[in-house]
């Protein structure tokens, strides 16, 4: 009910928004009163339809026929159900009188004429028909000298208790033999709009438009009027509109509705390129002017200060789709606001981007006072901007209204409507030249053939004559008064909530449009207009779902270009220094990106980030390619330690891409260790050598004197050794078999380790501690501080040479100490 009540206020407020809703009134009092008719309609237990009103144009002599159906929804038997005349024999004096007529039930009017009986109608649910011949002289309906004479006629449904149960009330137009008035000039202006059907360029959100331009569709029924009729139009077109027909009449394309995980995929329709090809034949000879693409909610932007979006609406590179699909140029220059209804701002924006070269703007007629000293109102004056004065046409609110609905109030009461206010119009003033302006609402859905046979009136009716929007804005001004633009209009525009989301959207849309290079094939502009169109103000749950929609499309089209990472996002690092790999890849299709790598450490004290050049730092990348680089690293000790990795714009405004990633490098101490075990075993070997040095000395000095002492104690009985291994002694020293476990200094054969870490054998360069080439395995980034290759490091860190020093040749043995 709630939503019910918004669009009547909507409706109330600003002329004709709704698509399939009847009731698009711009009076709040107008609406109340229609609405209080409505209910009492609805309630009626019988539902009258009008199906024939001839002759459109009643003479004295002319027979008149009325014709329509009657239904019983009541649910119950209805006998003595009949149906029964009511007219006025006085003609309608003012529009505002013919107002409150349409708004009456039949029964207001104080004559009445013949009565049929209805008994088909008795059954719940069975329609019946009823048809009223009659002629103006039956009725006593005389027109006043000279001018149309306007009569409203009723028909009403009576009950067995002589009781009202249904009614409708129209209008007849009596036209004298003799005419002393000036016909009404009437310019037409047809809108060629509709509801956003995509989100990012590739993608639709529903397959409607399609619908739209085949045979008996709205779009089709709009062209179909326009070239069956010699009157003359101004055509306000929405390129967004055009560039979507376009797109489906060209190549297959893909439908996905907001929320679906997959797309359907849709042949290219063939009843698109027929229209598109009725709409440059039927629009060849008449004038046409481009609303911004997607006809963006200009007051809402403006109100938030966001204009730039309105000048990218208004710019040629996407206003032009519209030339380019109709093989010519705009040649008209209207600015129409949504509803015709601008505050100051919005007035000062629309003449900068749409009349900098001139032209008019296209308002609605309750947005200015009337002229002053009771004239009567005309459909041209001017309007004051900061650009300077400009013509503003203002088309008639009230009749907008009536051709708006019409496919709500049925179109046969639609057309008598029209009919009358251009009569009364004409008889209001019969010495001076009146201008009408109409421009029904943008989604103007008209039922059947009411769009054509209104263009047909217009050019038909003897107190009409149509004439082009260009003529309105060549007459002669009448000063106005404007009235500006309410604050309590605000809360039917598109919400803030909805902008500002649309806006941080359009944000990373501009970043990801900033990192590519060459030629862009990859863009959101339209997209983000798409999302600002005013199109969406009736229907906020299918704006927040296509807003998602386009947020998920973009987000993943920015993952494409990416920095990628292991699973566990973490670097190892071992030693104080070192150099972090960061990959970065391009998985765009068709489109070469230019970014720039930049890294923080969280932890300057902890890890410090070498910087690099521009040279490594900016990175360009096609379609499909990947490149590293490397980025230095100082650590002051071990531990885990973060850093923020992130892609920005190469140009000077260093725009962020996406939101980076956080890598956590862990730094180790084994580099360090291999190191202290290194010196370590290198003292141990010096002091064994300095010994093994000292005792072969002191044993050269015994020998010199000829006692056989070698300064280690006495020798014992035996012979004098010959300083050679002897039988069962492979290798010097004492065997290491006599001290199973031991291996120490002094305690080793060839080929075994002589310390820690040092190998003395064929074996060398394999530490026997577990240092080396395993603790360097344990590191992801190269470190200085490694005693072994870095390629067992698992993220591609990069070979140092090893700190163990020089070790001996594959099956080289360490000479014996003297030897």
């Amino acid at each position: 009910m709630r939503a019910v009540k918004r669009a009547v206020a909507l409706a109330a407020l600003l002329p004709c928004v709704a698509m399939a809703a009847p009731t698009t009134l711009a009076s709040p009092a107008y609406a109340r009163r229609t609405s209080a008719s409505a209910q009492v309609m609805t309630k009626a237990q019988v539902a009258m339809a009008l199906t024939k009103v001839d002759p459109k144009t009643v003479t004295a002599t002319s027979p008149i026929e009325i014709s329509g159906l009657a239904r019983n929804r009541s649910g119950r038997q209805l006998p003595g159900l009949s149906v029964r005349l009511r007219y006025s024999v006085q003609p309608v004096t003012s529009r505002s009188q013919l107002d409150q007529f349409a708004a009456s039930p039949p029964n207001a009017l104080p004559a009445t004429g013949p009565e049929k009986q209805m008994p088909g109608a008795a059954t719940p649910g069975v329609k019946q028909s009823w048809t009223f011949k009659t002629t103006a002289k039956e009725l006593g309906l005389r027109a006043p000298a000279g001018t149309p004479g306007v009569y409203p006629v009723g028909v009403e449904v009576l009950n067995s208790a002589r009781q009202v149960v249904g009614g409708l009330t129209t209008f007849v137009t009596f036209m004298p033999k003799e005419r002393h008035f000036n016909p009404v000039a009437v310019s037409w202006v047809l809108p060629l709009a509709d509801r956003m059907h995509r989100t990012n360029d590739r993608t639709f959100i529903d397959d409607d438009l399609a619908k739209a331009v085949a045979p008996g569709g709205r779009l089709s029924r709009l062209v179909d009027a326009a070239s069956g009729t010699g009157t003359p139009v101004t055509w306000a077109i929405d390129p967004a509109l055009l560039d979507d027909v376009q797109q489906i009449a060209s190549d297959d394309y893909t439908v996905r509705a907001p929320g679906a995980k997959k797309g359907e995929r849709k042949t290219k329709s063939a009843a698109a390129a027929t229209w598109l090809t009725a709409l440059k034949d039927a629009s060849k000879k008449d004038p046409y002017f481009t609303l911004p693409y997607a006809d963006p909610d200009v007051v809402a932007l403006v109100r938030r200060k966001t204009p730039r979006d309105v000048g990218v609406a208004f710019d040629e590179r996407n206003t032009a789709v519209a030339s380019k699909v109709l093989g010519r140029a705009a040649n008209a220059h209207v600015a129409w606001p949504p509803s015709g209804a601008a505050g100051p701002g919005t007035v000062d924006q629309l003449a900068k981007n749409a009349l900098k070269d001139g032209g008019s703007f296209l308002m609605s007629s309750s947005q200015f006072q009337d002229p002053a000293a009771g004239a009567l109102p005309n459909a041209t004056t001017t309007l004051q901007t900061h650009q300077g004065a400009r013509k503003a046409l203002l088309y008639d609110e009230k009749l907008n209204q009536i051709v708006s609905e019409g496919s709500g109030t049925g179109a046969l009461l639609t057309e008598q409507r029209f009919l009358a206010e251009t009569a009364m119009i004409a008889a209001e003033a019969p010495n001076r030249q009146r201008t009408v302006v109409v421009a029904p609402d943008r989604y103007w859905n008209p039922t059947g053939s009411l769009a054509k046979n209104l263009l047909k009136y217009t050019k038909a009716a003897s107190w009409m004559n149509e004439v082009q929007l260009s003529k309105m804005e060549s007459a002669e001004p009448q000063g106005r008064v404007f009235n500006g633009y309410s604050d309590d209009y605000q809360q039917y525009e598109l919400g803030d909530a909805h902008l500002s989301q649309v806006q941080a959207i359009s944000r990373q849309a501009a970043a990801f449009q900033a990192v590519m290079s060459g030629p862009v094939k990859i863009s959101y502009e339209r997209a983000m207009l798409r999302m600002e169109s005013a199109a969406w103000r009736t229907s906020p749950r299918q704006a927040r779902a296509a807003r998602k929609q386009v947020e998920d499309e973009l987000t993943s089209e920015m993952r494409l270009v990416r920095i990628v990472t292991t699973k566990s996002k973490r670097v190892l690092m071992g030693g104080s220094s070192g150099r972090l790999p960061v990959l970065v890849e391009n998985r765009l299709s068709g489109q070469a990106v230019k970014v720039r790598l930049v890294a923080t450490s969280e932890n300057n004290a902890k890890l410090r980030l070498g910087t690099l050049t521009d040279e490594d730092a900016v990175i360009e990348l096609r379609p499909g390619e990947r490149a590293q680089r490397w980025i230095p690293a100082q650590a002051a000790g071990n531990g885990n330690f973060h850093i923020q990795v992130e892609l920005r714009s190469a140009g000077p405004d260093g725009r962020t891409y996406g939101g980076g990633e956080s890598i956590t490098v862990t730094v180790t101490g084994y580099g360090r260790l291999a190191l202290l075990i290194t010196g370590g075993g290198l003292a141990v070997l010096f002091v064994g050598v300095g010994v093994r040095a000292i005792r072969a000395r002191r044993r050269r000095k015994a020998e010199a004197a000829g006692d056989g002492s070698t300064g280690m104690g006495s020798a014992g009985a035996g012979e004098q050794g010959s300083g050679f291994p002897g039988p069962g002694f492979p290798g010097a020293g004492i065997p290491s078999a006599e001290f199973p476990g031991v291996s120490g200094a002094g305690l080793s054969g060839a080929g075994q380790s002589s310390g820690p870490g040092i190998s003395t054998g064929p074996g060398a360069g394999t530490s026997a501690t577990g240092t080396g080439a395993e603790a360097a395995g344990a590191t992801g980034a190269a470190g200085s501080g490694g005693p072994a290759a870095a390629e067992h490091a698992e993220s591609g860190g990069v070979p140092e040479p090893a700190a163990d020093g020089q070790a001996p040749a594959p099956g080289e043995r360490r000479r014996r100490d003297g030897d």
